[in-house]
């Protein structure tokens, strides 16, 4: 190009040529010299032999479906194309991300020592053995439904034994089964089992996983509106028990077999479900009711990094009788008050803020506190005196007569006021 762009200023003569596929450019300037110039054309002939439909070839392919779905907008008459948004058929409305599924999980952050429940353990191994096998003649039970009181660590028992036994669980949660959309949580449901299925069609076990189950299809007394989803979610669950190998999309109606897969759901009340669902031959039910052993187990787990010896533990599991096994949980994070509240203290509490977020000097670190059963004792009976509190002070009831102060059975007005 320098030599082409020197013969055209200099206004002298010059020739372009063709050798052996290369174009070669010569510029005779007037003092007898002559300036040539090879320039290969292997990349344009690269280029031709791959063809102008190169695209399409699956090796070379490097295009974004949902991006050609964006060139092909205007390109037609604009009422065979939607409007925009979602509403629209040449609107990309997923990017790379979500086609990843977020519903996969693996348990590698949990710790080993805590605590499993021996009788928790095996009623999951064996539901899951059982879908697993090939047992002649035997109708199997797909979905096993664990319920039991608040905070009494299903979910958390369930991933510990997930891990034990090498499941990576699709999980959904209650939240994901109510829609704006009628019909969207059935077919979520739908496509999380088909997503479970493909990982043990690549093989490893895996395992359908529904958080609070009756927390999203179960109906709580009267003031709960009963929903289209609330039915087509009971429904499907009902079909996939009766048809696990064959679930099929909504609009797919071809015949395909796939993998059988467990399912497990959570709940506190099982009895706010549709009946037929929680028949024995569709859901085996498993009521979770830790004993003694099994809390004082957990607590262990719980107190593990304090230096808490057992002893302690079956003392404070025997002085909260009543209390579900996160209330521990709960006890141990209260404990850690007094050394937050002298951190504050020190740092100012203008200046926390810039000492917790982006802070050049690093995450806040202090001593641990010591856990003596005396400390965990106050703690504990100072929760109880909060949900005592709640129980004993209905608010909701007082609103229209006047608001009850906690700890106070008459309202807070005046005693002249109350008296006339």
């Amino acid at each position: 190009m320098v030599a082409i762009a020197s013969c055209r200023t200099a206004k002298v003569s010059g020739s372009v040529t063709s050798v052996g596929g290369a174009r070669v450019t010569r510029c005779h300037v007037s003092n007898g010299t002559t300036v040539t110039m090879r320039r290969s054309s292997s990349s344009s002939t690269r280029k031709d032999t791959r063809g102008r439909w190169s695209g399409m070839d699956a090796g070379n392919d490097a295009s974004d479906d949902q991006q050609d779905i964006s060139r092909g907008r205007e390109m037609v008459d604009s009422l065979f194309q939607g409007g925009q948004g979602m509403g629209g058929t040449h609107n990309a409305i997923l990017s790379s991300q979500d086609y990843l599924s977020t519903a996969q999980r693996n348990f590698n952050n949990i710790e080993d020592g805590f605590y499993i429940s021996p009788s928790f353990l095996d009623k999951i191994s064996i539901h899951v053995a059982k879908n697993f096998l090939d047992l002649p003649k035997i109708k199997i039970p797909l979905i096993l439904g664990i319920w039991g009181g608040k905070g009494q660590g299903k979910t958390f028992q369930c991933n510990l034994a997930y891990k034990k036994l090498g499941i990576a669980p699709i999980v959904m949660s209650a939240g994901e089964l109510e829609s704006g959309n009628a019909g969207e949580p059935a077919k979520l449901i739908r496509q999380r089992y088909r997503e479970a299925s493909d990982i043990v069609k690549k093989g490893r076990m895996s395992s359908l996983f529904i958080n609070d189950l009756d927390a999203g299809a179960g109906r709580m007394g009267d003031a709960t509106q009963y929903t289209v989803n609330n039915q087509m979610v009971n429904a499907t669950l009902m079909n996939i028990a009766d048809n696990p190998t064959n679930v099929q999309l909504p609009g797919v109606y071809k015949n395909e077999e796939i993998p059988r897969v467990p399912v497990v759901c959570t709940g506190n009340d099982f009895s706010t479900l549709y009946a037929p669902l929680i028949r024995d031959g569709r859901m085996e039910k498993y009521y979770w009711n830790p004993t003694r052993e099994d809390r004082v187990g957990v607590c262990m787990g719980i107190f593990q990094h304090d230096n808490v010896d057992r002893d302690d533990v079956e003392r404070l599991v025997d002085a909260f009788p009543g209390q579900s096994i996160d209330f521990f949980g709960a006890l141990r994070a209260r404990v850690y008050d007094d050394k937050v509240r002298e951190w504050i203290q020190g740092t100012g509490v203008e200046n926390i803020g810039k000492r917790l977020i982006n802070s050049r000097e690093g995450k806040v670190e202090f001593d641990k506190p010591v856990m003596v059963l005396n400390t965990l004792m106050h703690y504990g009976n100072m929760l109880v005196e909060e949900q005592e509190n709640v129980k004993r002070v209905q608010l909701a009831d007082e609103y229209m007569s006047g608001a009850s102060l906690a700890g106070s059975s008459g309202s807070s007005l005046p005693e002249t006021f109350k008296a006339k």
